[in-house]
């Protein structure tokens, strides 16, 4: 099975566009936090400089894209600033009503920076160790994009419809997003040691650890013991908790039980199965003993948590 489609689907992956923008200089703007959320901004024309708090600030050219996994503020600007309006105040200055593009300053149009902006969504309480493991900022330059033809099919098809005049395009456009986003997941488990990915997601990579996922991720309800997932692996016991964990960012049954809870988030949002089926479906022994560990992750019983989200 594909575990990366396993996790994305779990985690309930979604993305939206909010706006367009034809920015002419001077410009600047300060755009808010977005707690559980992942913000994206695709250059089709001009310059952009990002700067995120602390960090320094990162010029984007022409086809280049920037991923801000944990919906961070930052600020977007034409040149390097410490300081910009917030992004509620420039939507007012411009009267923008949320329709065709975001346009600030009188500038020639052809010479201004157009972006195509959006976010990613996902549940509430998702979490999985390869978002743990994401940076504050992932670049896909147009070097990045050379050696992965998908991902530079896919942004050209984003540019191409948002910077066109045609109407009905935006489903597409949030589709070829999350697209977008898994190109960039599997980029960076393949390129985890370029410095762009915490070395967690090695272990997607590694043959004995990746073994491991794929039959945690197969096959939940099992009961899975550090030493039955060494067995199936070829490694002693030791060698392979010390492992995983490097690889990881966490031990196997640390994995296996935080992976089990968020599948049993989404099974509850279902409503078509009882507590007592989600709990045998994700390998817990009773009900009971499912009840009180996702109680303790989550602070709410599953029942409550069921009816909640209804």
């Amino acid at each position: 099975m594909d575990i990366l489609d396993d996790i994305l689907n779990t985690l309930d992956l979604n993305g939206a566009l909010y706006f367009r923008t034809d920015f002419s200089g001077p410009w600047s703007v300060t755009v808010p936090v977005l707690e559980g959320a992942a913000r994206f901004h695709l250059v089709a024309q001009g310059q952009c400089t990002v700067t995120l708090p602390g960090k320094d600030p990162q010029v984007l050219g022409p086809g280049d894209l920037i991923l801000i996994p944990r919906g961070q503020t930052h600020i977007l600007s034409d040149a390097p600033v410490i300081d910009a309006p917030p992004l509620e105040q420039v939507l007012e200055q411009v009267g923008y009503d949320g329709n065709g593009f975001l346009k600030v300053g009188d500038g020639d149009p052809t010479a201004s920076t157009q972006l195509i902006c959006g976010h990613f969504t996902f549940r509430q309480k998702a979490d999985h160790a390869m978002l743990r493991a994401m940076p504050d900022s992932l670049v896909a330059t147009a070097a990045m994009r050379a050696r992965n033809p998908w991902l530079d099919d896919i942004l050209r098809l984003i540019s191409r419809h948002m910077l066109s005049d045609r109407s009905g395009l935006e489903a597409s456009v949030r589709r070829l997003s999350e697209a977008m986003f898994i190109e960039l997941m599997r980029i960076g488990i393949e390129s985890a040691a370029d410095g762009q990915i915490q070395p967690a997601l090695k272990g997607f990579q590694d043959p004995q650890i990746g073994r491991a996922l794929a039959l945690i991720h197969k096959e939940l309800s099992s009961p899975w013991t550090v030493n039955s997932l060494a067995h199936e692996v070829g490694m002693s016991r030791s060698s392979f908790a010390e492992k995983f964990a490097e690889l990881m960012g966490q031990g196997p049954m640390s994995y296996l039980s935080d992976w089990r809870l968020q599948k049993a988030l989404a099974l509850l949002e279902m409503g078509s199965v009882n507590v007592q089926q989600v709990a045998s479906q994700t390998g817990y022994r009773s009900p009971a003993a499912f009840t009180r560990a996702f109680a303790t992750k989550f602070g709410e019983t599953p029942t409550h948590y069921r009816k909640s989200a209804a």
